[in-house]
This record gives C-alpha cells, structure tokens and sequence, in this order.
C-alpha cells in the first residue's frame, strides 16, 4: 500500500520517458561518431565523404545537443526521486524496461564481436570498421553499466565524452554561414549544369549557338534561364566559336584544392567535379563534340557546321 501512495502515473511516464531518451542519445551518439568516422575515414566505396559527410553529420549533432542534455535532467530528477522514495526502485515498469536495455546491450555486445570476427576471416578488418565496432562496443557497455547503477564519476565520465563529441561535432560542421554560401555556390552551379543542357539542346535544334540566353527562353516548355539566387542577376554566357563557349559566376566559396582552366568537352552526365572553382568570379570552358551530340536531323561536317 506504500508503494501504491508514492507511486503513479507521472512516474510511470518519466520512466518511459528517460527510457526513450536513453535510446535516442544512444543512437545518436553512435551516429555522430560514425559520420565523423566517415569523415576522417573516408571510403570511396561507400559514397559518403565530402560534403555529403557533412550533411549526414548535421542530423545526429541537432538530435543529440537537444535529447542529451534533457536526458540528463531525467536521469538526475529520478535518482533524487528514489533517493527520497526508495520503493520505487521496485516499480514494475521500471524493472521491465531496464531487463529489456540490459538485454538489447548484451546482443549488441555480443554481435559486435561476431562482426568483428567476420570482417576479420573476410579480409575486412580496417581501421574504420575497427574504430566503429570499438564504438558500437564502448556504448553498448556504458548503458550496461548505467542500468547497473554505476557510481557517480562513471556519469560524469559519459557526460564528459558526449560533450566532447557535440562541441568537435559543432567545430567540424562548421559555421551556418559557411555552409549557407556553400549551398549557395552548389546551386550555382546546379543552375550552370541546366543553362549548358539547354545550350547543347539549343544547338541540336538550330545548328548554331545562342547569341545570349535569352534566346533560350521557350514559352510551350516553360523554361526560363535560372538567375543567381541571390541577387537574381543573368549568369555571364560567351559564345567562342561555332562548338565553343563560355559560363561564368560569381562564387562565395571554393570547391578545389587546385584550378584547372584546360576547357572540358560538354558531357552528358552532371558532376561537381567539371565545376571547379574559387571563391570569386570564375569562367567554365565547353566545347560541343558534335559525335556526342549531334543534330537532329542534320549532317554535320568535320568543323562541326552543318551541311545543306
């Protein structure tokens, strides 16, 4: 009947609460980890490095600098409430959750190693799965002995490490500015990719390049040459020959360690990497291979006009 008195339904949530919280820093803890892993590690074969790395690093850092801190209220909130109360240490609801994370950290633990020898017999075993596996195993032992209800230094320890990670999180993401004038920059050149399918569609078409872009205004399709998104301004278009011309912008940031200004065939595939620039003004170089894209329904001779 005691029990009945101290208990009730708040404490039945602030349990299922900090459960979740657990959980939720728990997984974004190993997530933050990961991308930075990723990060400092990159693999060519798993397609996450660069700044797509950066983006996937975003997501757990928010979770976890707004989760973690909350978690760790409850946590405390609820140690001063058993100290006081200590009945409910017996609470039903309490006891089956900590069995269940007890449970879910022994498999944890125990696949883990179980990946760790199959990567091994594999020819798997680098120093990025390495780094990963140690980290799947260090917080999987850490809730173990959270649930056991480890001394005090053991907390602050954790609180100590997550706080590290959050604050190198934030310094490795970098400042919301830079990343503003980089997303600025990538549709840029997102914009710069569109205008030259539409001059190489253009001169499919005619035979001949446009003299601007406004001529690659067209009404039926809808299409409008894009503008610098931000201050709307025409991007600079030359034409430099009969196969030749010239796209150029403004840019805020650098996507390159090194400039190559040796003009490139237009290609049919998009890639950053055909756009690389400084901060500044900077001039992309194309020439229309006409074996590549040649014209509808036209010959064309080897200088690339075409033929009556």
């Amino acid at each position: 009947m005691n029990e009945i008195k101290k208990t009730g339904p708040k404490d039945i949530f602030l349990q299922l609460l900090s459960i979740i919280g657990l959980y939720v820093s728990v997984i974004s803890f190993g997530a933050l980890i990961f991308e930075l892993i990723n990060l400092y590690l990159p693999d060519v074969l798993s397609g996450s490095f660069g700044h797509y790395a950066y983006q996937s690093l975003r997501w757990p850092l928010s979770v976890l600098t707004i989760v973690w801190p909350l978690f760790v209220w409850l946590s405390w909130y609820l140690a001063r409430d058993l100290a006081l109360y200590p009945e409910k240490r017996e609470l039903k609801i309490r006891r089956w959750l900590i069995a269940f994370t007890l449970f879910l950290a022994a498999i944890v633990i125990a696949g883990d190693f179980i990946a760790v020898i199959y990567s091994f017999l594999n020819g798997e075993l680098t120093l990025r799965f390495l780094l990963k596996a140690f980290t799947v195993l260090v917080i999987a032992a850490a809730v173990f002995v959270h649930c056991l209800r480890q001394p005090k230094i053991f907390d602050w320890l954790v609180a100590a490490l997550v706080a590290v990670a959050v604050i190198f999180g934030f310094f490795t993401a970098g400042s919301p500015l830079a990343e503003r004038l980089r997303r600025f920059d990538e549709r840029r050149v997102n914009d710069l990719q569109i205008i030259q399918s539409e001059i190489i569609n253009y001169w499919q078409r005619k035979g001949t390049l446009p003299d601007n872009l406004e001529q690659l205004k067209d009404e039926i399709r809808g299409f409008i040459p894009p503008g610098d998104p931000e201050t709307s301004e025409a991007y600079e278009y030359r034409p430099a020959g009969d196969l030749s011309f010239k796209l150029c912008a403004a840019f805020k940031t650098s996507n390159k360690e090194s400039a190559d200004s040796t003009p490139k065939p237009a290609l049919p595939y998009f890639s950053s990497e055909l756009w690389p620039h400084d901060a500044g003004r900077a001039c992309f170089s194309r020439v229309i291979d006409p074996e590549f894209y040649p014209l509808y329904g036209k010959e064309i001779s080897p200088s690339g006009k075409p033929l009556r």
